[in-house]
């Protein structure tokens, strides 16, 4: 496989810290690595030395004769005073880029729904990122470098980024680096993984499931070295005190096959146990949205964003939330927060609920910044319990600042020197310590490595309560939520399929708002409409469908009003009730898909 570029004896030193020292590696032909450490490691340095954009103090940097590289800087570059237009293909000829499959292809992406004649000033932050990505992708690059590529992009836009990646060069061709904290996409695109840690830059096979799966591997066996070396120094000591020792035999120990590594890990979360205890918290009732609508007012009158519907939140629910930005993600949340007022309908609140709200800005932390992390730990309450029965754990603030991360040194730094990732940290802590049974978290995962999005998890894991999720991430979305909605065209829909039914909904919604056009009318050929005997037989299966959708709405309103009355101390019943409303919820979900595809097609 042929080399592009490689590293040798790199070593990098700021004032305070050794960042590597005599690391050596290299990029060949077809690779596609990503790059993973914790923040403050040096990841970012390591892009920026292979890129040629930093120096290193000692040590070298090569790239083979005629590669082009490209790079992708997690800053905003963008020169305000162009176009779209003039940033993504310069002074070229349109005759020249609008001949060229891939800047079609890049443009169709990324830019769809920007006026590309229009300024790059004035353009939000995620379709600022849309464009500096578009300038890189429609260059002819050998290697490209991408630095936290998928930052203020969202759901749609990462998949597509990762499709046009895996297709962009053909097998054993070109390069790609790419610093992320999205598993999903280091696990979509990447071969290879390197770990950033301790001044070395370790390379691990596969993307990130196969990454952590040899971590862990890793981690197993220098604990049984640690063991075994332990073990010896004990013998030594009892050999220098008694004189000499006994025979004995060498201790052994196997490597135990990846997949054997998770064999006696229970479940991420004990959905039923987690069940009881938030009904335990919260009662029957927590929030019910009923005929709920919500309209802003506009220079051509009121503006519905969220057309009447009804929801009605379950204790211990875990929902994640998708839709594009301004489809109304936030004004959701802020009905079940309070914050918003619905223009029609109501919102029922039980109760014992008390909402908490981790947003995207740090508000939190705003009467804390003079003071060090250990004063405003200090105010707060002595432990914190998470999970219940035997599997109930109490924690102090101190304990849970270190599963959070937090090195003992960090205790006395003030709140306004810690790094976005610690800050955010302690945001939640102090959110989770307010002790809230309904809780909202907005882009949760922004400035979190990987590690730290998994101490996230596993605390969230134990965390008693209704979760509802807002997130671009889609690891992380999957990962702590059970069911997933979306707001489409202003009304909320279920996802029985998750992200990937979202996708394929988003690329319908595309499609049906795309002008007539020769792929277009393809398709149209494709799904023809219908008529004579088929069009009879389509309206009586129209019909049947609508009495089963009129049958599955009683029904699952009658399980819900069960479900409510149920006692509330049999958890094994509950649990079943909620997972037969789940099915009857999927099957209307289906039902009403095909109602919408036979409607389509019937005209």
């Amino acid at each position: 496989m042929a080399h592009l570029l490689g590293a040798e004896a790199l070593h990098l030193e700021f004032p305070t810290k050794v960042v590597f020292d005599g690391v050596s590696l290299g990029v060949d032909e077809g690779d596609r690595i990503g790059i993973v450490g914790r923040n403050g490691d040096g990841k970012s340095s390591l892009l920026a030395m292979l890129a040629g954009r930093l120096a290193p103090d000692a040590g070298r940097v090569t790239v083979r004769s005629g590669v082009r590289v490209g790079v992708l800087d997690q800053a905003d570059t963008l020169d305000d005073r162009l176009t779209i237009a003039q940033t993504v293909v310069g002074d070229r000829p349109e005759h020249e880029w609008a001949g060229d499959p891939r800047v079609r292809d890049v443009i169709a992406g990324l830019l769809d729904g920007l006026d590309w004649d229009g300024p790059v000033t004035g353009l939000s932050g995620g379709q600022r990122r849309r464009v500096a990505l578009a300038a890189l992708l429609t260059g002819g690059h050998d290697v490209i470098f991408l630095d936290e590529p998928t930052n203020h992009l969202d759901v749609e836009a990462i998949a597509w980024l990762a499709e046009h990646m895996k297709r962009r060069w053909p097998a054993n061709q070109g390069g790609l680096l790419v610093v992320t904290h999205d598993r999903w996409f280091l696990d979509e695109v990447c071969t290879r993984t390197w770990e950033v840690h301790d001044r070395v830059v370790e390379p691990f096979e596969g993307g990130y499931a196969a990454y952590i799966l040899q971590r862990v591997e890793r981690d197993r066996q220098a604990a049984a070295i640690e063991a075994r070396r332990q073990n010896l120094a004990r013998k030594e000591l009892a050999w220098l005190r008694r004189g000499a020792p006994a025979r004995t035999s060498k201790p052994k120990f196997r490597i135990d096959a990846a997949n054997a590594l998770i064999a006696d890990v229970p479940e991420i979360r004990d959905r039923t146990e987690l069940q009881s205890l938030a009904v335990s918290r919260l009662g029957k009732d927590v929030v019910d949205l009923l005929d709920t609508a919500v309209a802003y007012p506009s220079p051509d009158g009121p503006r519905e964003v969220l057309h009447p519907f009804e929801w009605r939140i379950a204790p211990g629910e875990r929902t994640g939330i998708l839709g594009v930005n301004g489809a109304g993600k936030s004004t959701l949340l802020g009905l079940v927060s309070g914050d918003v007022e619905p223009t029609s309908g109501r919102v029922k609140r039980g109760k014992t609920v008390r909402v908490a709200t981790l947003t995207q800005r740090l508000d939190e932390l705003d009467d804390h910044l003079d003071d060090p992390v250990r004063v405003v730990i200090a105010r707060l309450r002595t432990t914190y319990t998470f999970g219940s029965g035997s599997k109930a754990q109490e924690l102090t603030p101190g304990q849970l600042l270190e599963r959070m991360g937090f090195a003992s040194a960090q205790l006395s730094t003030p709140v306004k020197d810690l790094s976005g990732g610690q800050k955010r940290r302690l945001q939640l802590l102090l959110i989770l310590l307010e002790q809230p049974n309904v809780l909202i978290l907005d882009e949760p995962t922004n400035d979190l490595d990987t590690d730290m999005l998994a101490a996230m998890e596993d605390l969230l894991d134990t965390w008693p309560g209704t979760l509802l999720v807002v997130s671009h991430d889609r690891y992380f979305l999957e990962r702590v939520t059970d069911q997933q909605y979306a707001i489409l065209g202003g009304h909320l829909r279920h996802l029985p399929g998750g992200v990937d039914e979202y996708l394929r909904l988003r690329e319908r919604e595309r499609s049906a708002a795309t002008p007539a056009t020769d792929a277009a009318a393809s398709v149209a050929q494709s799904s023809p409409g219908l008529s004579g005997a088929d069009l009879r037989a389509a309206q009586k299966e129209v019909a049947a469908l609508e009495r089963r959708l009129e049958k599955l709405e009683a029904q699952i309103a009658s399980a819900r009003t069960a479900l409510a009355d149920h006692d509330q101390a049999d958890y094994v019943g509950l649990g079943a009730e909620m997972a037969r409303i789940g099915e009857l919820e999927s099957e209307r979900d289906g039902v009403e898909e095909r109602w919408f595809d036979l409607t389509e097609r019937m005209g």
